[in-house]
């Protein structure tokens, strides 16, 4: 979340709705105190980006998948016998 005054608001419109549009939310704040008075979000939800062929969603490469391969099974890719 990102939040600006009304002045930066102002200034650096373009780039905040940029960053809206990316799936960022910006909130717009007001007065001394700073207290939040609008919110920019994007109209259209943002599509997660997917992993190959992979469809289903909430997909997650496991932390063991980049574990170094035992021995045994380094050979049978090297195409050696066990």
């Amino acid at each position: 979340m990102v939040s600006v005054s009304i002045s930066e608001a102002r200034a650096k419109l373009s780039k905040l709705v940029k960053l809206a549009k990316e799936g960022e939310e910006i909130v717009i704040t007001a007065g001394r105190d700073k207290y939040p008075v609008a919110r920019l979000v994007s109209v259209h939800p943002v599509e997660k980006k997917r992993l190959g062929a992979c469809e289903t969603p909430g997909f997650v490469i496991p932390k063991e998948f980049f574990d170094p391969l035992p021995e045994e099974e380094l050979r049978l890719w090297d195409g050696c016998a066990e």
